[in-house]
């Protein structure tokens, strides 16, 4: 069920016409949240048929990429990646001149920078930005949303990108901040989910259901929230000499994986490079300091073979 509010234009309200581009689930998510607050809403997919649903909630659907770009003096562009964006916009590049173009995609802070050196060659300014959020919980008023470049589109358009979620948060004029930090926030996913997977699949060869250890995964989440703050002070001041964990720590669970993986027959082979950054750490001398000085081994990676 979307947690999605259904805003309402106020009587007086001027209603910014919206183009999106790219209509995954996110991208139709943001469609949907600009139709509910009442938003001009054009949308572009190259596969037409993902438009149907929205065009018949009143979004205007044009043949051509460019008419889409061409409709709206805002675009919003869902593509997978950067890339992806520059792909789809290619035939509407002459249309972009005097727009203010705001990419959701995923890439690299590289990637980040292509593309709004394409955006403003071709006349239009570009502000990148980020959904930290699934699609269901667009224009939530808990969702996190982060932009930087263009400060000015930023200042024009904030309220209506504030319709796609309540924490909307300006970083700064770069145009690959957005992308840094949302690369270096995403680090922690996959992780995250392969160690819940082999959890589960642990469970499950005991015949033991994995929803059993939902309740318990959420509060260990939690408390790895809890001591983010006192990491990042670590981290910031170069200081490690008072751990809540330290490395020797971590390197006397290590063995605990390789034990559980052939009891439970699995490959626990994705803990390998974890384990060679703590080796690295204990040869540089900090064993006894906090988990935090991976930081610093990371800041070093070791040359290619």
């Amino acid at each position: 069920m979307s947690t999605r509010p259904q805003q309402k234009p106020l009587p007086d309200q001027v209603l910014t016409p919206v183009t999106v581009i790219g209509l995954g689930a996110m991208g139709s998510a943001l469609a949907a949240a600009f139709m509910a607050a009442g938003h001009p809403t054009t949308v572009w997919n190259r596969t037409a048929a993902r438009a149907v649903p929205l065009v018949a909630g009143g979004a205007a659907h044009p043949a051509a990429v460019a008419e889409a770009v061409a409709a709206s003096p805002l675009v919003v562009t869902c593509p997978t990646t950067f890339e992806d964006t520059v792909e789809a916009l290619g035939p509407a590049a002459g249309a972009l001149r005097g727009r203010d173009l705001v990419t959701l995609d995923s890439g690299s802070p590289e990637g980040a920078r292509r593309a709004a050196q394409w955006v403003r060659g071709h006349g239009a300014r570009f502000l990148g930005g980020a959904v930290k959020n699934v699609p269901p919980a667009v224009g939530a008023e808990e969702t996190l949303l982060y932009y930087s470049g263009d400060a000015e589109v930023f200042g024009t358009h904030e309220p209506v990108l504030r319709v796609l979620g309540g924490d909307t948060v300006y970083l700064g004029a770069d145009p690959d901040l957005a992308a840094l930090y949302e690369i270096a926030v995403g680090g922690t996913l996959l992780p995250a989910l392969v160690g819940f997977f082999q959890g589960a699949a642990a469970l499950r060869a005991r015949g033991l259901e994995a929803a059993s250890m939902v309740r318990f995964s959420e509060r260990w989440l939690e408390m790895i929230a809890s001591v983010l703050p006192v990491l990042a002070r670590e981290i910031d001041s170069g200081d490690y000499s008072e751990p809540l964990s330290s490395v020797n720590v971590f390197v006397a669970g290590a063995a605990h994986d390789a034990e559980l993986g052939r009891e439970a027959g699995l490959d626990v082979g994705w803990h390998e490079p974890f384990h060679e950054l703590l080796d690295r750490a204990v040869e540089a001398g900090y064993g006894t300091q906090s988990i935090a000085t991976l930081t610093e081994i990371l800041r070093e990676p070791r040359p290619a073979a």
